[in-house]
């Protein structure tokens, strides 16, 4: 069952987060500075349209890091966790990594992107479309 309202934090709690539903989609994600910045073979991200996201009131403020030209993460200034993601590519969006947002949401996985850029060792078996960064 999805909540209307998830909400979500970084390991230690300091910052969180609610977001609203619907999400604008699921993807797992396997660009080179997505497994760089998560040390992960890929990271699943639920898209969000901006007003639908937001910190709350007494949270961390999250430390924010350029990657690419016109494109930043946000990460948490006490544990470290890798939170969020923004770009100019998809502008009024708020990605958020998928594993910090408690509960259900409306929207499952639906596909796998950047894939030419995947790990070799490992092998993905689900039947999701394995997109390519074009």
């Amino acid at each position: 069952m999805t909540t209307p309202h998830p909400h979500g934090s970084c390991l230690c709690g300091a910052v969180r987060f609610t977001v609203a539903l619907p999400v604008k989609w699921v993807a797992h994600c396997h660009c080179t500075y997505c497994r760089r910045a998560h040390g992960a073979p890929f990271v699943t991200w639920a898209g969000f349209p901006t007003a639908q996201f937001s910190l709350d009131p007494t949270s961390t403020q999250p430390t924010w890091y350029e990657s690419s030209p016109g494109a930043r993460r946000g990460f948490c200034p006490r544990c470290g966790s890798p939170m969020f993601f923004e770009s100019t590519r998809w502008p009024g969006e708020m990605h958020v990594a998928r594993a910090l947002i408690t509960g259900e949401l409306d929207k499952a996985p639906a596909a796998h992107v950047f894939y030419e850029t995947h790990v070799s060792w490992l092998e993905v078996k689900d039947d999701l479309p394995k997109k390519s960064s074009s």
